[in-house]
């Protein structure tokens, strides 16, 4: 298929494919503007930022492991235009990079979608110097109005699975002229440089991944720190839950919580599980399934509204089984206030998500079977000592239990962590480099 065919097949299946992103964004709540004149590139207001380097992080997820990337081009005196698919990576955006956009220097808007008239007025109404798209979201139209324009393009920080391979190799010469279109393209792994090759880029560079490069904001490590230094009870962070998983741990937290109240074991003398729903929808959905199970469990929204440290929000938790992570931009928060951390997105067929900020804050990891979206990473962390696999999230809560039992165990893998995250961090300074060589 070749690009002419590829624009004809997405505008007869447009009526079908908007429809899903309206109802994907009535599901997860906010204001995604998905019938918004941006989306298709036009626009009311003049250029509201000049020679922007542009930055595309599709989601939250990749605003995330975008975040120092951004900050390095802000401190180099770079204006930024970043732009988003979701309502939870603008979110983001919005919240880290709240200063830079009040002084003018970062903006926002949502990438339009991938018809040619879009992409193009999208170049011609911001005119970048350069752009750069996070991790993989590779479109060809947008890629095709970027060459037009002659603006120069990267693709940083990517993974490439060999799904994705198989996919990209079975859409034919359009996504293959797409990846031949990149300037430069740095990859996360060997692994993943290999196989963009494969599909038409050329100039592969091996860089790393941004999230080595991730800073912990001082003031919620301390904040969290803080929590558990308060709550005579140890934590177990349940991080990033998606579909399915949601359910499997609320079961597996109720079997323990059940079998140490028959052997006699007081509920505040049990650690405290704390479960951490991805997305902000699915955290309603979260607190009805503790309620089934009959687990005592206290909010996090709750306990900001106490005080967060004070004596009242730290004696809301001494009678729950669970805390409900229900609070948006607090991941190192939580992750500093565990003693283990289980990764979730690993424990259902999904990919996995992100174990190296919870290494980047010396907690110990588990992850499940299912982490091919971080494969090398999860390999990488496991042979560091920093992380363990497990099958299942019973077992996932039953290691963690163990290893409770075993501080000098937590220490050493804790340690280990923050080690190796120390020990790969230099992507964003790589790419960063790269993009100084190409822009206009």
């Amino acid at each position: 298929m070749n690009l002419f065919f590829y624009t004809v097949l997405i505008r007869l299946l447009s009526p079908g494919l908007l429809a899903w992103m309206a109802i994907r964004a009535r599901r997860a709540g906010g204001n995604w503007e998905v019938w918004s004149g941006a989306r298709f590139g036009h626009y009311s207001e003049s250029k509201p930022i000049e020679n922007p380097v542009w930055i595309h992080a599709v989601s939250l997820g990749e605003t995330r492991a975008a975040q120092p990337f951004i900050q390095a081009l802000l401190d180099q005196g770079e204006n930024v235009l970043l732009t988003h698919m979701t309502v939870t990576g603008r979110a983001e955006g919005e919240r880290v990079f709240a200063q830079a956009i009040q002084q003018g220097r970062l903006v926002q808007q949502w990438l339009p979608y991938d018809f040619p008239g879009s992409t193009r007025r999208f170049m011609a109404h911001y005119r970048p110097r350069a752009g750069v798209l996070i991790e993989r979201e590779v479109w060809p139209n947008l890629l095709a109005a970027a060459s037009h324009a002659q603006v120069p393009m990267l693709l940083a920080s990517a993974r490439f699975s060999d799904n994705s391979l198989r996919q990209t190799l079975r859409a034919g010469s359009v996504m293959r002229q797409a990846y031949a279109s990149f300037d430069a393209v740095y990859a996360q792994t060997l692994r993943d440089a290999q196989r963009l090759e494969q599909v038409g880029a050329s100039g592969v560079r091996v860089s790393g991944n941004f999230k080595f490069d991730i800073t912990l904001p001082p003031d919620k490590v301390l904040r969290g720190r803080q929590f558990a230094a308060g709550l005579p009870r140890k934590i177990i962070v349940i991080a990033s839950t998606r579909e399915g998983e949601d359910e499997i741990f609320v079961q597996a937290i109720a079997h323990q919580v059940k079998r140490a109240h028959a052997q006699g074991v007081d509920i505040d003398e049990q650690a405290l599980y704390c479960l951490i729903p991805r997305h902000p929808e699915r955290f309603d959905l979260a607190a009805d399934l503790l309620k089934k199970a009959g687990l005592a469990f206290v909010r996090r929204s709750q306990l900001i509204e106490m005080g967060d440290c004070t004596a009242n929000a730290l004696r809301a938790c001494s009678d729950a089984a669970v805390l409900l992570g229900d609070s948006l931009g607090e991941m190192t928060r939580y992750y500093a206030s565990a003693q283990v951390a289980i990764v979730a997105g690993s424990f259902a067929p999904l990919g996995g998500q992100n174990l190296i900020e919870a290494c980047a804050a010396g907690v110990p990891v588990l992850v499940g079977p299912h982490t091919r979206n971080f494969e090398q990473a999860v390999l990488d962390a496991i042979g560091e000592g920093a992380a363990m696999r497990v099958p299942n999230a019973d077992v996932a809560i039953q290691t963690a239990l163990q290893l409770l039992g075993d501080p000098q165990r937590l220490t050493r893998m804790g340690e280990a962590g923050a080690h190796w995250v120390q020990k790969h961090a230099g992507a964003v300074a790589r790419v960063v480099a790269g993009l100084n060589e190409v822009k206009n």
